[in-house]
């Protein structure tokens, strides 16, 4: 079993950027694909980014492509989210979630889920 917490959210203006990081714990981490989620207020969890748990093999949205950078660290036992060129629209709470097979951008494909949090981006 693992459990996720994430970190690093916050209120950014646009344009700017922000690092989110999730800290897993458990000895099998590394054997964990590892997926970020959002859901903004009033509407569906949405994919924004997966890897592998290698790190060898990303996915994005078509929304984050380009601007964010889903990276891990399995010795850390952390998964990051660099988060760049933050537009108003990309305000909502991120959710860090494992899975323990392959990378998956579908929500109920994940197990462990963490609390979330807060992304703010002002216009």
């Amino acid at each position: 079993q693992v459990q996720v917490v994430e970190s690093g959210g916050g209120l950014v203006q646009a344009g700017g950027s922000l690092r989110l990081s999730c800290a897993a714990s458990g000895r099998t981490f590394s054997s964990y694909a590892m997926g970020w989620f959002r859901q903004a207020p009033g509407k569906e969890r949405e994919f924004v980014s997966a890897i592998s748990w290698s790190g060898s093999t990303t996915y994005y949205a078509d929304s984050v492509q380009g601007r964010f950078t889903i990276s891990r660290e399995n010795a850390k036992n952390t998964v990051s989210l660099q988060m760049n060129s933050l537009k108003p629209e990309d305000t909502a709470v991120y959710y860090c979630a494992a899975r323990n097979v392959a990378a998956s951008r579908r929500s109920n494909d994940y197990a462990y889920w963490g609390q979330g949090t807060q992304v703010t981006v002002s216009s």
